[in-house]
């Protein structure tokens, strides 16, 4: 496998077209990127600043820190219901703690079933010698457990779970969980389970898949700071998982990057011990951006979609004849809207598009009207 085989991250290549425009003096309007606008809070930055202030400036252990990793394994058990020592956590962002668990799961020959539409995981499988298979999901985005048991095989050796979902907005029900959860134990099958939007959520619960065993043994949980504390650019992530399978994401940690910065991981122990008023706020803020977002898409006769019950995710079907990609390249040429089309997030994205309402409230309004106008255009 050579790096010419692989595609570049869809979403940055769009992001960087847009920062290109704007440098250029373009009135560009970004509903596209999977970031909120709020800014770090100043007690998080001030945690970091004092780490440094204090010393920890220098390597640490690959693992993590004890302070971090005892939090990681208070929250996780308080929070998850997953029975975590600190032994069986690991700092690291998320979207590289994907290609680390596929890793350690030796997906290596075999196939890895990634949701349809779903997150950009093919890439990371494609990297591990393994082979994406997409698995569709049901009746609103949900996980259904039978279309992923016609797709498995003997060949399957791990499936990824995203909860609540990038692009859908889908929040997994324990119930769809636990009966993927059960025939992957009964198969032998890995689950990575992406938890990365586990704070936003507006209906229903958020639920782990990992509270469904003794102790991590099949299921890596992946976490990420970067929504829930408006934290995208400090990188900050963690996995739990069986002690055995941790050191495995260590030793590829050690290979790579060695070992991540201690005070991103001081100001990301104090986030998770101190930060929930934070996540309540953002949450609240983007629940009202949501009920913008929806409002503006009652108002458009081209378009029906399915409530998003987290993240901060639309993800509409429209009426045109246009492919979703050929869609959002009008947007971008002729009414300066940044969208990204479903189709990237799998064949059953097509005739969708992603909107992210983790944009300020005066794009999501102007936003919404190019998108109006553009799809009249259509």
């Amino acid at each position: 496998m050579s790096l010419e085989e692989l595609a570049g991250s869809p979403a940055y290549e769009i992001f960087n077209e847009v920062s290109r425009r704007k440098a250029a003096g373009e009135d560009v309007v970004s509903l596209a990127i999977g970031e909120p606008s709020f800014a770090t809070p100043p007690e998080i930055i001030e945690a970091a600043y004092q780490s440094m202030k204090s010393g920890a400036t220098h390597y640490v252990g690959s693992y993590g820190i004890p302070e971090l990793r005892n939090a990681i394994s208070q929250k996780t058990t308080e929070k998850n219901h997953i029975r975590a020592n600190p032994g069986d956590t690991v700092f690291i962002t998320t979207k590289l703690a994907v290609y680390a668990c596929l890793m350690a799961s030796g997906v290596a020959g075999g196939d890895v079933l990634i949701p349809d539409p779903g997150y950009y995981y093919s890439e990371p499988v494609i990297m591990n010698g393994g082979k994406p298979v997409r698995y569709p999901l049901g009746e609103n985005f949900a996980v259904d457990a039978e279309a992923i048991k016609k797709v498995a095989t003997e060949k399957t050796k791990a499936i990824i779970i995203n909860t609540p979902s990038n692009p859908t907005g889908h929040v997994s029900a324990r119930s769809e969980l636990e009966e993927v959860f059960e025939f992957c134990k009964e198969k032998g099958i890995r689950i990575l389970s992406d938890e990365s939007y586990e704070d936003l959520v507006y209906e229903g619960e958020h639920h782990s898949i990992g509270s469904m065993e003794d102790s991590p043994s099949l299921v890596y949980s992946l976490f990420s700071l970067s929504k829930s504390y408006a934290m995208t650019g400090w990188r900050a992530g963690y996995v739990v998982a069986n002690e055995k399978k941790v050191s495995l994401i260590n030793t590829f940690i050690e290979n790579t990057v060695t070992c991540f910065p201690p005070f991103i991981q001081a100001a990301s122990a104090y986030a998770i011990k101190n930060g929930r008023r934070f996540t309540e706020q953002f949450r609240d803020e983007l629940k009202a951006r949501r009920k913008l977002t929806e409002e503006a898409l009652d108002r458009i006769d081209s378009i029906t979609y399915t409530r998003s019950q987290g993240a901060f995710y639309s993800f509409p079907s429209y009426q045109s004849p246009l492919s979703s990609t050929e869609l959002s390249q009008r947007l971008l040429r002729r009414n300066n809207l940044a969208i990204i089309p479903g189709v990237l997030f799998g064949p059953s994205g097509e005739r969708h598009l992603r909107i992210s309402f983790g944009a300020p409230r005066e794009s999501i309004e102007e936003g919404m009207k190019r998108l109006k106008a553009g799809l009249t255009q259509a």
